[in-house]
């Protein structure tokens, strides 16, 4: 990416400045910002297109939470000063969007969730991996995908020293007990922005099911399958997956501007 990562009053992120109406992208657990190269080369001149990294690992140990996490995106969004967002999630970073749009519905343009937990998700199962299980770290971040060749040994080695890594590792749980915690089933209904979910038919982290539920619960939701495709349509299908959104997107330019 030719984006230079920013860091100010505390916030690490990155910033188009490519047009008027602000795509703040969040990432999940084990996300980065490098996971939504294909949507900042799409979109980056078109929007101006907002990549916060999520301070899973800077904010103090007891308030390691969802709910911390979104009050720390509430805090950037308020410090940029942007008046609305379009906002998209991928697992995690779904999760943490449906909880803002529901603190802030006044923020919202619209919402996209790709793969986001809130409903159901099942990633590392009941326990922790043992630290140093390198071929089980691999083999969990093969099944995030579709296609393994997506796994790359830069993206399997980011997941294990992040794993290896016993402050992450406890920050880590912490956060994946907060969002099971946090489950959104019974106030999805109060969800008012248009919703556009995409989900990767192989999905085996959030399965298909859960992108049919979400469409179910969010009245004013479309759902888009993504064929031969895992947990983050974003990386594996990018050409599709920025079709889906260029289209919902242009949608919503359109109404708005005949409204």
């Amino acid at each position: 990416m030719d984006y230079q990562l920013i860091e100010e009053n505390g916030f690490k992120y990155i910033e188009t400045n490519g047009g008027e109406e602000n795509l703040l992208l969040l990432h999940g657990l084990f996300g980065a910002l490098s996971n939504f190269q294909g949507i900042i080369g799409h979109f980056g001149d078109k929007y101006n297109v907002v990549v916060p990294t999520l301070p899973i690992f800077e904010l103090p140990i007891r308030e390691v939470s969802v709910t911390g996490l979104v009050e720390s995106v509430a805090d950037f969004v308020t410090y940029k000063g942007y008046d609305k967002v379009h906002v998209l999630g991928n697992s995690l970073g779904g999760h943490i969007s449906l909880l803002y749009a529901l603190a802030h519905p006044e923020k919202i343009s619209s919402i996209t969730l790709t793969g986001s937990s809130g409903l159901f998700e099942s990633a590392m199962g009941t326990s922790f991996p043992k630290r140093g299980d390198y071929e089980y770290i691999k083999q969990k971040t093969i099944d995030t995908f579709y296609n393994p060749e997506v796994a790359t040994k830069e993206l399997v080695d980011e997941v294990f020293d992040t794993v290896n890594d016993r402050n992450k590792a406890i920050r880590v749980v912490a956060t994946s007990k907060s969002a099971v915690r946090q489950n959104l089933g019974d106030k999805l209904h109060q969800i008012a922005a248009p919703t556009l979910l995409i989900w990767g038919k192989q999905d085996q982290v959030t399965p298909a099911f859960v992108g049919e539920k979400f469409n179910e619960l969010i009245e004013n939701s479309k759902l888009e399958f993504v064929n031969e495709c895992g947990h983050a349509p974003m990386m594996e299908k990018p050409d599709e997956f920025n079709a889906y959104l260029e289209g919902f997107l242009k949608d919503l330019a359109a109404k708005e501007a005949n409204y």
